[in-house]
């Protein structure tokens, strides 16, 4: 992924109206993130750690949608799998849930999935980051095939948080 402007970033959000997208934090390392190993630039908020935020550019630009959390139940504690990145994790996973964008959002309509609490699937992916033993799923797909795979399943699930 292109390095991103803070710019950039509060205008692609598709899901928040442009007052809030003019509030939320942007990731004050934003300069010092790992560009060239991301697929996605995905962050919580340090003052409210139920809200999330990812930052994807599926080709015709960037498109961000905000995320929260409740950071409840049972797969905090039991060993979960991300539906982005297909990392498990013990305690790692949060169910985030972004509104729909458009008048389905202002009527209370959202999409909900399981991912990594960090929004750190593509480190994971990479083995940029660590996730404990048995982590990592060994599979027959290429590196580059689990990227893709990654990209693909965020791209669909921002389609149903656009739908």
């Amino acid at each position: 992924m292109k390095p991103l402007t803070e710019q950039e970033i509060r205008t692609s959000f598709v899901n928040c109206t442009k007052g809030e997208a003019k509030r939320l934090s942007v990731p004050r390392d934003i300069a010092d993130r790992p560009w060239d190993d991301l697929d996605f630039l995905g962050w919580r908020d340090p003052q409210a750690p139920d809200r999330a935020y990812l930052v994807l550019d599926p080709g015709q630009g960037p498109v961000g949608i905000q995320l929260r959390s409740s950071d409840a139940g049972s797969w905090q504690t039991r060993r979960s799998m991300c539906s982005i990145c297909v990392t498990v994790h013990t305690g790692g996973i949060s169910l985030l849930v972004a509104p729909k964008s458009g008048k389905a959002g202002q009527q209370g309509n959202s999409v909900g999935a399981y991912m990594c609490s960090d929004l750190a699937c593509s480190l994971y992916v990479r083995g940029k980051k660590d996730a404990g033993v048995g982590a990592r799923l060994r599979e027959s797909l290429t590196l580059e095939e689990q990227i893709e795979r990654t990209v693909a399943n965020l791209v669909a699930f921002i389609a149903k948080v656009t739908a």
